[in-house]
């Protein structure tokens, strides 16, 4: 598959994109809910513009990206950290106009700050439910143990009184039963809390144009708490907003044999796309399919030193050779948000098909971005 910009290299598809934005705000209109894009999943300020014109504003997960979705998105800027430092919320007051908190000593600390300033206070609370579909324990913020969210048993403990907003987040990748049952579950076991706040955030992992997701059946649960409570919603979904929305390019750079062969890339699992080792998920390519299906295997793998650095296995029609382009689909969230430089790997670059096919080159990482982050 021909790219014409240098691999590897993350290509966004606008008009998928838009197809994606057009169901949220299919949802935002028809369930009467904002929705926010949580730039810790996709965070590309060359299409913030539009973006803006379908959603509400951003949610951070740190004071840095906070102040991006203010600077680069506009509209309403929400974050939240499981600890805030000294001088933190304080600084966060002037770019954020939604805070929340991830327990009630953390609201007792700094949330008396964040109300001076004018800001909208959260609460994220534990609610004991997740319907995580990837990753086991690694990504259920409801686990044992897990640091996300007071428990219930303390939640009598709170200062009601600070709170504007009733925040759960406990799902990841999750189809509309998760949603539904998610929104269910916090209007049967938390009434007597919701009766003190004016907003619910319902936090992310709302997967919704995943194939399969049931956009209706969320429209309507929304509006059923709706009409039960009469408060304002909030969703967050990251990914949910850029599923299939781009690819991954990458170029073969030699052959190995080792009791099979080796297909050695200029992408890499490590560095490119780090949730292929830390799930585990084996991405899709366009052409390939699983090992023995077609004429020839290879196994995909990086160039760092990393002896775990393996991508997967994968059959191709006709035999791979040193400079065929590949392209791994799907690879818009929760991808090059984490790259890295580890063994000076470059960066991937990142790049824009816009609606007319044309393709647009949005960065050009080289050393430098490698050298500025290892101080002087």
């Amino acid at each position: 598959m021909t790219v014409p910009v240098q691999t590897p290299c993350f290509v966004l598809d606008l008009k998928r994109l838009r197809q994606n934005l057009e169901t949220a705000l299919r949802i935002r209109e028809q369930a009467g809910c904002k929705i926010l894009l949580a730039t810790k999943a996709f965070a590309m300020p060359a299409v913030f513009p539009m973006m803006r014109d379908y959603l509400d504003g951003t949610t951070a997960s740190g004071e840095q990206e906070a102040q991006m979705g203010a600077e680069s998105f506009g509209k309403e800027v929400h974050v939240y950290s499981p600890a805030y430092a000294p001088g933190e919320v304080g600084r966060l007051s002037q770019i954020a106009q939604h805070i929340y908190f991830n327990s009630a000593a953390q609201l007792e600390r700094y949330g008396a700050i964040a109300k001076a300033a004018g800001a909208k206070i959260g609460l994220r609370v534990n609610p004991g439910y997740s319907n995580a579909t990837l990753g086991g324990d690694l990504y259920d913020p409801c686990a044992p143990m897990s640091r996300f969210g007071e428990v219930v048993d303390k939640l009598d403990q709170v200062d009601w009184d600070l709170v504007d907003i009733f925040h759960v987040h406990t799902l990841c990748e999750s189809l509309a039963e998760g949603s539904v049952g998610l929104i269910e579950h916090v209007a049967e076991n938390f009434a007597p809390y919701l009766s003190q706040v004016s907003a619910v955030n319902f936090g992310g992992g709302h997967f919704l144009n995943k194939p399969g997701y049931d956009v209706d059946a969320l429209i309507a649960a929304i509006k059923a708490f709706r009409a039960r409570f009469d408060l304002e919603v909030i969703l967050e979904p990251g990914g949910g907003l850029v599923v299939n929305t781009g690819e991954l390019h990458a170029s073969v750079v030699d052959l190995h044999w080792n009791e099979g062969d080796i297909a050695l890339l200029d992408a890499s699992a490590s560095t490119h796309m780090p949730d292929v080792l830390e799930v585990p998920y084996r991405p899709e390519i366009i052409g390939a399919d699983e090992p023995g299906v077609l004429a020839h295997t290879y196994r995909l793998a990086g160039r760092t030193c990393m002896t775990g650095d393996i991508i997967g296995d994968y059959s191709f029609a006709q035999p791979l050779k040193a400079g065929d382009q590949i392209a791994f689909t799907d690879q818009m969230h929760y991808t090059f948000v984490k790259t890295n430089t580890f063994n000076g790997n470059p960066l991937a670059n990142l790049a824009i098909r816009h609606e007319d096919g044309s393709l647009e080159r949005i960065s050009d990482f080289g050393y430098d971005a490698f050298r500025s982050r290892l101080g002087r």
